[in-house]
C-alpha cells in the first residue's frame, strides 16, 4: 500500500479530491441541486479511495499508468459511489 501512495503522490491526491468534488457537484446539479455538500463530500472521498481500493485488490497497473489513468479510475469510482448513494437515498 505504501508503494501506491508513493506512486500517486500528494499532488495527485489533491487532484483526485478536486475531481471528486467536481463529480459531486455535477451529481448534485443532476439531482436538482439538493444535498450538494453531501454529494461533493462523497465524490471526493470516493475519488481518493478508489485507487487505494484497487491497489488492495491487486490491480497494480495504476502505478505504472500515470496520473491520467488514476484520474480516469477516480472518475469512475466517484460516479459509481454517487450512483449508489442516489439509489440508497431514494
Amino acid at each position: 500500500m505504501e508503494e501506491v501512495l508513493q506512486g500517486i503522490g500528494i499532488v495527485a491526491l489533491v487532484v483526485l479530491a478536486l475531481v471528486g468534488l467536481a463529480v459531486g457537484w455535477l451529481a448534485s446539479l443532476i439531482s436538482g441541486g439538493r444535498r450538494r455538500a453531501l454529494y461533493m463530500g462523497v465524490g471526493a472521498l470516493a475519488a481518493m479511495a478508489t485507487p487505494f481500493v484497487l491497489a488492495a485488490l491487486g490491480v497494480t497497473v495504476l502505478a505504472a499508468g500515470g496520473l491520467l489513468l488514476v484520474v480516469v479510475v477516480a472518475l469512475i469510482g466517484a460516479g459509481l459511489a454517487l450512483a449508489l448513494l442516489r439509489a440508497i437515498a431514494k
